[in-house]
Order: C-alpha cells, then sequence, then structure tokens
C-alpha cells in the first residue's frame, strides 16, 4: 500500500517566537511509520516539530502549522491507499499574530483564536477506496467520544487513549488504548507504541485487502 502518516504536533504562532502547542512528542506516528516500511509499504511520512529520526525507507514532509499540513495531506492524499492521521492537530490558531515580538508591558494578554480545519474529517468527504484511521484522546466519555468521531469522519477505525491518573499515553511507554471499528468492534489493549502499531498496520491491511 501506499501509506499517508501524519505524526506529532503543530505550531500556531502567536508571534515571532511564541506558539501555542501540545505535548505531542510525534513518537506514536514515528512507530507506525517504521512498522509500514518494514512491512514492505510505501510510506509518506508527514510531521510536525519533533526530535525523532525518520525511519529509513519513508518519504519525511516536514511542517509546522495546522494550515502547512492540510496543505501537505492535500497534496499526498491523492495518490495514497491509506491515511493514518496520528499527529495532534492545533485545534486553534492566533486570529491576529504579531509580525513582531510582543513585548511585556501589560500584565494581562488577550489572544483571539480561529478554529483550525478539520483534516481528517476533510479527508473522510473525499475517501473513496481509501482506508483512513484517526485517533482520540478523551479525558471523559471516551468510547463515546470515539464513536461519534469514527462516524462524523467517515473513518474506518479509531484508537483512541483515555487520559487520566496513570494512563499516559505520550511518549514512549504502556497505556491502555481502545480501538474502535466501523463495524462497531471495540478492542482494548494495554501496550507499547511499537506493538500498537503493528496492531494498526494488521487492521490496515486487512480491511485493504479483504
Amino acid at each position: 500500500m501506499r501509506i499517508l502518516i501524519t505524526a506529532g504536533p503543530t505550531r500556531e504562532f502567536i508571534d515571532p517566537v511564541r506558539f501555542i502547542s501540545n505535548s505531542s512528542t510525534g513518537f506514536f506516528g514515528y512507530e507506525i511509520a517504521k512498522a509500514a516500511v518494514e512491512r514492505g509499504h510505501k510510506v509518506t511520512l508527514i510531521s510536525g516539530p519533533t526530535f525523532l529520526a525518520a525511519p529509513r525507507g519513508a518519504k519525511l514532509v516536514p511542517v509546522i502549522t495546522a494550515l502547512e499540513m492540510r496543505a501537505a495531506v492535500n497534496r499526498f492524499f491523492i495518490s495514497s491507499d491509506c491515511l493514518i492521521m496520528s499527529a495532534a492537530v492545533a485545534d486553534y490558531r492566533p486570529a491576529d499574530p504579531s509580525g513582531k515580538k510582543i513585548k511585556k508591558t501589560k500584565s494581562t494578554l488577550s489572544i483571539r483564536l480561529k478554529k483550525n480545519p478539520d483534516i481528517l474529517l476533510e479527508m473522510g468527504k473525499r475517501k473513496g477506496k481509501r482506508i483512513l484511521a484517526g485517533f482520540a484522546l478523551e479525558t471523559e466519555d471516551l468510547i463515546a467520544n470515539a464513536k461519534e468521531k469514527l462516524k462524523k469522519k467517515n473513518l474506518d477505525f479509531i484508537v483512541a487513549a483515555p487520559l487520566y491518573g496513570k494512563n499516559d499515553p505520550f511518549g514512549d511507554k504502556k497505556a491502555r488504548f481502545v480501538i474502535i471499528d466501523r463495524w462497531d468492534n471495540v478492542e482494548n489493549t494495554v501496550c507499547g507504541k511499537e506493538k500498537l502499531s503493528n496492531i494498526i498496520i494488521d487492521k490496515a491491511e486487512k480491511m485493504r485487502y479483504s
């Protein structure tokens, strides 16, 4: 398959030196890309800023902002058989970023935000016969919220992770994950990212070739 994978966070700039971002390390997306390459698939990895080296054999497309990631996904989606959207794309960006560094002159600072495009939702509308996989990080109502995203974005399956207590899905560590497919099958697993990456590629292959 020609597999398109997104990874890492995006940065949404407030001024030339400050930005809004999140806790994503990109590790998961890079592990998925590694697993896909090892299976012999042709992989394009679109990545926000990370400190990781792309797996050998994968085509790396670096981006910074959500809009840049959207443009890159649009560019490569048409020639892909599968999109695995593991990037943590910022939901909002500053509406009026300053062209100059904002000076610390006031005791408070208000930043007006505007909504970023939902990349996976847009791709779901153009899905065709492609396999689409998404991810959900939730602090409450994990299954219900994941199922809603699955249906709304026209996905084949979604990987959901709860963020509470000791369950920390960021980085290279074991955590609890729930995988839900379009037939409403729910699979619970506790594992590291390497194992989960292979589970994801397994599912994509079965759906593509069945």
